[in-house]
């Protein structure tokens, strides 16, 4: 797992996938979040305007990232 900054206290679920590179485009992001193939902590998460902050954990595809300042 790697930390992504993101240069401030929150960021949506769907910007965050494309910043940490975890997806190629946007709209693979909404279709892997709408399927149900994103996690956020461990839980599942189907809605791309979910917040993250500091310390979240987002996996897809077996590949993670942890939301950092």
């Amino acid at each position: 797992m790697r930390d992504v900054s993101i240069g401030g206290d929150m960021i949506r679920l769907g910007q965050f996938l494309k910043l940490a590179d975890l997806i190629d485009t946007g709209g693979e992001g909404k279709i892997l979040i709408a399927s149900g193939d994103v996690a956020v902590n461990g839980e599942v998460d189907t809605r791309r305007g979910r917040q993250l902050h500091p310390g979240d954990v987002v996996e897809v595809q077996g590949r993670s990232a942890r939301v950092a300042v």
